[in-house]
Parts: structure tokens; C-alpha cells; sequence
């Protein structure tokens, strides 16, 4: 048995289907999987989100601990309750975890980090808050309610008092608040609008009840799978992990390079593989959009190959060491996350491929080489298509 949240009893009495996620038993899905999908692209749902985990750092050198932590700049955060997406690297610029942080006030941010990876990213935290007497407390008094969807904020707002609801609404997108003893935030993992409520543990199961009677479908981590995707999200410990870093993650904007003086743990290493790259002595890779054109199902660690002639001239632009690493055999890519689009009706994946201009990819599947066209991410967002869909494989 793993670990469980504070909504565990309810998920079982629910019927829904149990499995084990990074160590803790979450609910996949409720009945129908797909119907949990088009609820939030449609109208709302509710996922619970408690297994990650909440830190709260206090302290006058907090600030300095975060900016020497993240490879994005906390300092960029000057209004109370704003959010910031970011990378916690190591010294070798893997991704340790992606997280958002909140700025209450100078001396005080709250974290969000990753289920799976809680464990390290608290001790990684309280080695580097020692020495700079800041106080790390984890929150596990608290639950995570992710209330998302078209209808999600209207419908949450209902639950709170009436002055404690209008100020959630006016809530500004990737902001929180304190209201009425829940932490509301405007954020999501899903390409829809939506509230993430950090609330006490005690409540959770009133609340989710509550949502549930006023129309709002109980969704699970199938769905949130989905929609992720079709968000063009990135999924830790799949598209990113201690052994890749930002820049071929789809994650460069998240790194703060300015001010130069900032000396983040990373980086380094990061500006060492940016500066490889400018001298032609390694093939960037890059992290790309795929819709499959031919008829099949895109998944997990499928390979992917780039065009030979599209390959050769990324090369030939990186240098002739670059063209020698292409020749072995670096034209080849992987599927980092793929699945069927309920909503596009498509497969669809994430690929970490060699850095190239060509428009088009094909995909080993089943022992058969597939058709993709390479696309921007988002594939969906605020329930419409972002991408120009190919004609529906025969």
C-alpha cells in the first residue's frame, strides 16, 4: 500500500479505480475515463492534486535562497500572490523538478512541487535553506483540490462566502490568494481556466462533495493525463529529468540568464552546453509537437526519425563534429508522451529530436513507420484546436 491523501476514503467509496502513482494510491479514473476529459473540456472538473506537496518558506534570505535554487528569477515577483513557473536544477543542469512558487511578501514564498519527487526536493531544499537560516515547512496539514474547466471558477466561487468568492474571481491568471482560510490560486495543469485550492486537510472531502453536487464531475489522473497533453504540458519523468536540461525540454523560457551576477545551481553547465552548441561541437536537441497523419496510436519511448537530408543540414549548421555525431546514428528522436486526443480526435505526442527544420517525422510503431507532422504546442487550449489538423487517417 502507498501513500494516501486525505481523500483517499472518498476516492474508494467513489469507485474509482486505485492505482499507484510515484508511490501514492490515486484514483485514475471514476468510470469513464474519455467523459472525464470532455467534462472539463466542456463544462468542469475536480482532481485531487493533495499528493504534491506544499512548502512554505520563511525567512529575510528567503528570497536569496530561491533565486540561488530556480533557474527562473524570483525577483521578477513584485506583486503579493504572484506566481512563477520554474526548473530546480543540479550542478549538471538536470531538471531535479519542475515547481511554481508564490510570492506572499519579501521574507515569505510558498512552493509546489512534485509528488514523486517531494522527497529529494525537501532534503535539496533544506541542505541549500541551512546556511542561510531559512525556515522550510511542509505543509502536509493541507490538501490540493484542482478545480478546472469553462464552469470551474463560477462553480467554486459559489462555495465560498460572498465576499471571499468575489475576490477569487477577480483573481488575475497565475495568482493566489488567502481567502477565507483556502489558498485559491488561478492555475492548472489542464489548458483551462480553474482554480488549484490549498485547503485544510479536514475540509477536502466536504468540498469535493460540494463540487460534486453543484455539477462538477470528479476527474482523475487519466484525464488530467490527456488534457496535460493536449495542453502541451510537460509530465516530470517524462519529458525532463535529471538527465536532460531546460533548453531541450521546451523549458529555455524558464531560465533567467539576467542578470548575469545570479549564480543559480546550474548554470554553468547550461551556459557550457549553450556555448557547445554555438561552436558547432554538439546537436542541440529540442522538444516538439507531433500529430500522427497515418492511422495508429502514438506512446511512450516509441522512436522517431528525422528526415536523413533535414538531419545532414542541422548538422552541416552545427559543425563537422556535429556531422559526424549525426552520421552514428543522433538523427534519431523518442516519444517522450504520447497519447490518443479526445478532444482533436488525433494522436498526439511530445518527441525529444535533434534540433531540425523539416516539417515532418516519421514514427516507428508496431514494427511500421508512421507518418507525424511537427507542430508548436499547445494542441488545445480553452477547449479549441491550436493546430491545424491533418484529414482523418483511412
Amino acid at each position: 500500500m502507498g501513500r494516501q491523501t486525505p481523500l483517499y476514503d472518498l476516492h474508494r467509496e467513489s469507485g474509482a479505480r486505485i492505482v499507484d502513482f510515484g508511490g501514492w494510491d490515486m484514483p485514475l479514473q471514476y468510470g469513464s475515463q474519455i467523459g472525464e476529459h470532455h467534462a472539463v473540456r466542456r463544462a468542469s472538473g475536480v482532481f485531487d492534486v493533495s499528493h504534491m506537496c506544499v512548502v512554505d518558506l520563511r525567512g529575510e534570505r528567503a528570497r536569496e535562497l530561491l533565486r540561488k535554487l530556480l533557474a527562473n528569477d524570483v525577483a521578477r515577483l513584485k506583486r503579493p500572490g504572484k506566481a512563477l513557473y520554474s526548473c530546480m536544477l543540479n550542478e549538471s543542469g538536470g531538471v531535479l523538478d519542475d515547481l511554481i512558487v508564490y510570492f506572499i511578501n519579501d521574507y515569505a514564498y510558498r512552493v509546489v512541487v512534485n509528488a514523486g519527487t517531494r522527497d529529494r526536493d525537501l532534503a535539496w531544499i533544506r541542505e541549500q535553506a541551512r546556511a542561510l537560516e531559512v525556515e522550510v515547512r511542509e505543509r502536509t496539514d493541507l490538501a490540493i483540490l484542482a478545480v478546472q474547466g469553462p464552469e470551474a471558477r463560477a462553480k467554486t466561487a459559489r462555495l465560498m462566502t460572498e465576499t471571499a468568492g468575489r475576490e477569487a474571481l477577480a483573481l488575475e491568471p497565475f495568482f493566489g490568494r488567502e481567502l477565507d482560510g483556502w489558498f485559491v490560486a488561478r492555475t492548472g495543469y489542464t489548458g483551462e481556466d480553474g482554480f488549484e485550492v490549498m485547503l485544510p486537510a479536514g475540509d477536502a472531502a466536504r468540498v469535493w462533495r460540494a463540487l460534486n453536487a453543484a455539477g462538477v464531475a470528479s476527474c482523475g489522473l487519466g484525464a488530467r493525463d490527456t488534457l496535460r497533453l493536449e495542453a502541451g504540458m510537460n509530465l516530470y519523468g517524462n519529458d525532463m529529468n535529471e538527465s536532460t536540461h531546460p533548453f531541450e525540454s521546451g523549458l529555455g523560457w524558464t531560465v533567467a540568464l539576467q542578470p548575469p551576477e545570479r549564480a543559480f545551481i546550474g548554470r554553468p553547465a547550461l551556459e557550457a552546453v549553450l556555448a557547445a552548441q554555438t561552436a558547432g561541437k554538439s546537436i542541440p536537441r529540442q522538444l516538439v509537437g507531433l500529430i500522427l497523419e497515418d492511422r495508429g496510436v502514438l506512446r511512450n519511448h516509441q522512436r522517431v526519425l528525422v528526415p536523413a537530408g533535414a538531419a545532414a543540414a542541422g548538422a552541416a549548421a552545427a559543425g563537422a563534429a556535429a556531422a559526424g555525431a549525426a552520421a552514428a546514428g543522433a538523427a534519431d528522436g523518442e516519444i517522450t508522451s504520447g497519447t490518443f486526443s479526445p478532444t482533436l480526435e488525433r494522436s498526439i505526442a511530445l518527441a525529444r529530436i535533434p534540433a531540425t527544420d523539416a516539417a515532418g517525422v516519421q514514427v516507428e510503431v508496431r514494427g511500421k513507420l508512421l507518418n507525424a507532422r511537427i507542430v508548436k504546442p499547445p494542441f488545445v487550449r480553452f477547449g479549441k484546436a491550436m493546430v491545424e489538423l491533418p484529414e482523418a487517417p483511412r
